[in-house]
């Protein structure tokens, strides 16, 4: 009954905003238009369709509204005036009882909250649609009383997740059935997306532990504080951090007027990001400015300040160097070579022509080189490759989906702080410095270190397997000698090959490095 109420619920609203109008009027079917020009017969549907769209997911409560956040960074699938609008969503969801946050955490940590917390702030500090933080003072195991920020799951979060999520399953069936058009925004793909981010937020203890791995990756760069975690007060529905004290980054006139130097502040962004996406290939995905704060304590002055880690974005190896070498190739404007890197990695059908798709990408990236980035709008940038990547059915990759969505947070940020900053100028030194260490000695000696272990573990045991093969009987072993013999001569060949190639490597690295310094950007 419940369920029945429910869609009963998201029915109304679908009519009251008119999104069934929305739905309908971009199939091609006659009887599904005469339908829809039926159905808006004495409604009021004259705000844009976006307005509409954002306003009903907000309605529909948190979960809808978390819906709407994933999918506007799917730019590849809206169109552009949906997903500007689907990114104005915040979390303005009010808090739900301090007393039943009192209790989840009680129950969570299995001790009454006087024997945790020295003080506990029962008005909460941030209410979302996942969970809500409240401040509080504990005493550490030294004795010291350290400010904290408790972060509660909501109550029943997990049950009203599985109702929805199973009505948008049906929906977005609904959906792909209808049409081609259908079938091109991958409803079910969407809702799958939605589904894994959902449930990722849901685990307080991951949030916790990609905090703690971004802390120790940018521990180094001293550019960005990430809050420590009390890992013997966090659970999957409660999580226990370090109260960080900041300005947010949107309060721009706050900033200036404390003596923050922006342009710089600016230029930190592009590099912390630049830092987390192909040094560690692990990067903090969700940089809106109401997670981002800026410090003004004398000892980290200038400083970033990151928050809420419940979406992280990682890139494997292949990842990291392919948009490496697209991004490289977008400095040098070979639009070809970028062109070659789709139809190699296989985004792109192998039939496609090379000088078409270059073409293509030229035509969208030309106009925005050696421009301040008040000129450039990487939203509109974005959106043209995809009609660009439609055109060629270029597929779109899942695990940079992400990647989009923080490249379009620092374009916010970017603007907010200094609206005249070059962003490809200012990315370009870091991308210069990282690929000359892919192909550099370094990197060489980086892998010998990583098999390092490996080979330590076998050469040891070489010796008694040669004492076991040769007290072997010889009538048994003379197949196995014949193979050994023909691996030996193989082997020998290999390592002959591999002298001659590290003595060429070596001699070609001096050359190469000054050939990739001066020629390469």
């Amino acid at each position: 009954m419940s369920r029945l109420h429910r869609g009963f619920f998201i029915v109304w609203i679908v009519f009251h905003y008119g999104l069934d109008e929305l739905v309908l009027s971009s199939f091609d079917k006659p009887w599904l238009r005469r339908l829809m020009r039926l159905l808006t017969l004495g409604r009021n549907l004259d705000a844009p369709r976006g307005e509409r769209l954002r306003q009903a997911l907000e309605r529909l409560g948190p979960i809808f509204v978390k819906f709407g956040q994933v999918l506007s960074t799917r730019r590849d699938l809206l169109p552009l005036d949906i997903a500007d609008e689907l990114a104005k969503l915040q979390d303005r969801v009010p808090p739900f009882p301090s007393e039943v946050a009192v209790a989840t955490i009680e129950r969570a940590l299995r001790k009454p909250l006087e024997e945790i917390f020295v003080s506990f702030e029962q008005q909460p500090v941030a209410s979302a649609s996942i969970a809500q933080v409240h401040f509080a003072v504990l005493r550490d195991r030294q004795g010291q009383e350290r400010e904290v920020a408790v972060k509660v799951l909501r109550p029943g979060m997990l049950g009203a997740i599985e109702k929805d999520l199973q009505l948008m399953r049906m929906m977005a069936g609904w959906v792909d059935s209808l049409s081609s058009e259908g079938k091109r925004l991958r409803p079910r793909e969407v809702v799958a997306e939605f589904d894994k981010h959902l449930h990722d937020e849901l685990d307080l203890v991951r949030e916790a532990s990609s905090a703690a791995q971004l802390r120790r990756n940018m521990d180094s760069l001293q550019l960005v504080l990430i809050p420590e975690i009390h890992w013997d007060l966090c659970t999957t529905e409660v999580m226990v951090m370090e109260r960080m004290v900041g300005v947010p980054i949107s309060q721009t006139d706050k900033l200036r007027e404390a003596g923050v130097d922006l342009p710089k502040l600016a230029r930190d962004g592009v590099t912390i990001f630049f830092t987390q996406v192909f040094r560690d290939g692990f990067f903090h995905a969700d940089m809106h400015p109401g997670n981002i704060q800026v410090s003004l304590d004398p000892k980290t002055f200038g400083r970033y300040i990151s928050l809420d880690f419940g979406i992280v974005g990682t890139l494997t190896e292949s990842d990291k160097d392919y948009l490496a070498q697209n991004f490289t190739a977008f400095f040098r404007r070979d639009y070809k070579r970028v062109a070659e890197l789709h139809i190699e990695s296989g985004w792109v059908p192998r039939n496609t022509r090379v000088d078409e798709l270059e073409a293509g990408i030229r035509s969208v990236c030309e106009p925005y080189f050696d421009r301040p980035l008040k000129e450039i709008s990487l939203g509109l940038l974005l959106m043209r490759l995809f009609q660009i990547s439609r055109r060629f059915q270029v597929e779109i990759q899942p695990q940079l989906v992400l990647l989009q969505k923080t490249l379009l947070n620092i374009e916010g940020l970017g603007r907010e702080l200094d609206p005249d900053l070059d962003l490809w100028a200012t990315a370009k030194p870091f991308l210069e410095q990282w690929m000359l260490g892919q192909v550099g000695p370094q990197k060489l000696m980086d892998q010998f270190k990583a098999q390092a272990p490996h080979y330590a573990k076998l050469l040891p045991e070489l010796p008694m397997l040669l004492h076991n093969f040769l007290r072997a009987n010889p009538a048994d072993s003379s197949r196995a000698m014949e193979v050994l013999l023909v691996e030996q001569r193989r082997t020998n060949k290999l390592l002959q090959g591999l002298v001659y190639a590290v003595i060429g490597f070596a001699l070609g690295m001096v050359v190469m490095q000054l050939v990739i310094r001066v020629r390469l950007f």
